[in-house]
């Protein structure tokens, strides 16, 4: 768990070092994050890959196609929804959303305790993050505690998400509406669960809420020589990926989805994602820093996608 944790640590930094030099506008993420004292090869930055004891991500089209899918179920049910980010860590999305007002009826994130712990001291000591949250609370006082936050349209909630019985319970307290259209999204997560228990969680949220779309993002193609060097250095890291024989390919990303209660499941890797972007924006971004291995960040493109499952009993 230690090792997993230190993910979000990985992945915050990289991430802050890619809004700062351009790729990308973030002005909450400098308000969790230190920046980065060294500079990150720019296949990390818009593609994909750091061998460290990380394991991080095609930041650039990361960020943008998973906003993509976010904003299109937002517009779809016009705010009216609720959207549950699992293993959060330090994302500033609820901010984000807030500034372009599509901010959904409530905005829940889920992560460790100890994670969860440190991203409310940083909201509770920095105003451009905790007054955000005062201005859209309406009701009853904000509640906050060392390993949880709620008010009305925002809340935090420490929990481990292999238990899904207890992560239901905790975001109940935190008035989750199950019969309220729900977005899930998980960055990197579930590839670090067992098979089972990653299962276990897609089916209770496919049998949790009757409207609802789940967003994944991580790792595929990894039974090649490419994907078997990314686990090994991993492993030499102490950090197991658990859930890695799911990642066989974009089928078995997919046949997850719709083993456990998804009505419909499409998966694309990222290099296809890249190539749906806005292609001025991505010659601007190509243009920030010099990307000499075209022929590996493809090869780090292809190892990593984006699955989206829907369950949708009001045809939305």
């Amino acid at each position: 768990d230690e090792a997993v944790r230190g993910t979000c640590e990985d992945a915050s930094v990289c991430k802050r070092f890619a809004v700062s030099v351009g790729y990308w506008k973030d002005p909450y993420l400098q308000y969790f994050v230190r920046q980065a004292k060294e500079r990150k090869a720019p296949e990390i930055n818009r593609g994909k890959l750091e061998w460290g004891r990380r394991h991080l991500a095609g930041y650039y089209a990361r960020v943008h196609g998973v906003s993509y899918l976010i904003k299109a179920f937002l517009k779809k049910t016009e705010c009216n929804c609720q959207i549950v980010n699992l293993g959060a860590g330090m994302d500033t999305l609820f901010w984000r959303l807030k500034d372009e007002n599509l901010l959904p009826r409530k905005y829940f994130e889920v992560d460790f305790p100890m994670i969860v712990a440190r991203k409310i001291h940083n909201i509770k000591s920095k105003p451009p993050l905790s007054k955000p949250i005062m201005e859209s609370h309406s009701g009853d006082s904000l509640l906050i505690d060392s390993h949880s936050l709620d008010s009305s349209r925002y809340s935090i909630v420490g929990a481990d998400l292999r238990f899904s019985s207890d992560l239901e319970e905790k975001l109940k307290k935190h008035n989750l509406d199950v019969h309220l259209p729900t977005l899930l999204v998980a960055e990197c997560v579930l590839v670090y669960m067992t098979p089972q228990q990653s299962a276990n969680l897609l089916k209770w949220a496919a049998s949790t809420f009757p409207v609802a779309m789940f967003i994944n993002y991580e790792q595929v193609n990894m039974t090649d020589r490419f994907g078997q060097i990314m686990i090994e250095n991993l492993q030499r890291r102490q950090c197991n990926l658990a859930g890695v024989e799911v990642c066989r390919s974009l089928d078995s990303q997919r046949e997850r989805l719709l083993l456990n209660g998804w009505e419909t499941a499409r998966a694309i890797d990222m290099m296809k994602v890249y190539s749906f972007l806005p292609q001025a924006d991505v010659k601007r971004i190509e243009a920030l820093e010099f990307l000499d291995e075209k022929e590996l960040f493809e090869q780090l493109m292809q190892h990593y996608c984006i699955c989206w499952a829907s369950k949708d009993s009001s045809n939305l």
